[in-house]
């Protein structure tokens, strides 16, 4: 277990690696650090990033995708989903559904097309699967564009989970607010919803990857269940709150991006439009 000092040390560290754009060594490299480690350095950096000015506005959660599971994780794969803190600075709207996003400053960056919600009312603490869709006011797309500190993309699970979750940018399209009767199916609709992820360097765009609903935890109603369950054995943050914005994680893996791309989706089975990212 580490003491407070320590995480706040890893948390300034983490912090100063994000500010100039740096690469750092996985924590766990040298130090034995378990998930609930993890989570005192996440709560050091969002008491440090409130101090600074920055306004916590929603959460984003990880690794919700068990198919690619296998794909990360240094020491063991990855077995579990995570969660971080979104900001005031780290989120915006597209407009029409379009946008351009700078890369300046992204360490290692990969875009990620995710199912975002925002909760209406605060679920109660032992809500229901149907209970938590009925807390959500609207859905959107977004493209998360995620970034990582330690070289290559080499990394355990408490690390990511210290480094703000990889978090970098969620951009987010039109929203779309619910009727009761879509909330009551919501689980269901979004299950069998499938995403295609495509871009371009030209005129041409190149079909990169297809994602289904079910990827994300069976749904990504469910990836905000099992939030919400997450949330009540950690009380040292707060539970999940009416307004906030949910960040439910990647259909596809996440993939890698440069400047002078513009990535793009079309959804099939819900009512959702795809988005156009231009990087530069």
């Amino acid at each position: 277990m580490l003491m407070s000092t320590q995480a706040n040390r890893y948390a300034h560290q983490l912090l100063e690696a994000r500010a100039k754009s740096q690469e750092i060594p996985c924590i766990s490299r040298d130090t034995e650090l378990s998930i609930a480690d993890a989570y005192d350095i996440a709560k050091c950096i969002m008491d440090i990033r409130i101090a600074q000015g920055e306004t916590p506005i929603g959460r984003k959660i990880g690794f919700t995708n068990r198919r690619i599971w296998a794909n990360y994780g240094e020491r063991e794969p990855i077995s579990a989903p995570m969660w971080s803190y979104m900001y005031d600075d780290t989120v915006r709207f597209a407009e029409d559904n379009s946008g351009v996003q700078s890369l300046a400053g992204a360490v290692q960056p990969r875009i990620e097309p995710e199912i975002v919600f925002k909760l209406g009312t605060a679920p109660s603490p032992d809500a229901t699967l149907e209970e938590i869709a009925d807390c959500i006011e609207w859905m959107a797309h977004g493209f998360e564009l995620v970034a990582c500190p330690f070289p290559d993309w080499k990394f355990d699970a408490a690390d990511a989970i210290a480094a703000f979750g990889l978090h970098g940018t969620l951009i987010i399209g039109e929203p779309h607010v619910l009727s009761s009767a879509t909330r009551r199916h919501l689980a269901d609709i979004l299950t069998a919803a499938s995403v295609s992820l495509s871009y371009s360097e030209g005129a041409e765009f190149t079909l990169q990857s297809a994602g289904f609903g079910s990827n994300v935890l069976d749904s990504p109603v469910h990836a905000v269940w099992q939030l919400h369950q997450t949330l009540k054995t950690q009380p040292q943050f707060a539970p999940l709150q009416a307004g906030e914005l949910i960040a439910t994680g990647t259909l596809t893996d996440a993939h890698p991006i440069k400047a002078g791309q513009t990535w793009s989706t079309a959804f099939s089975g819900v009512t959702l439009p795809g988005m156009t990212l231009s990087l530069i």
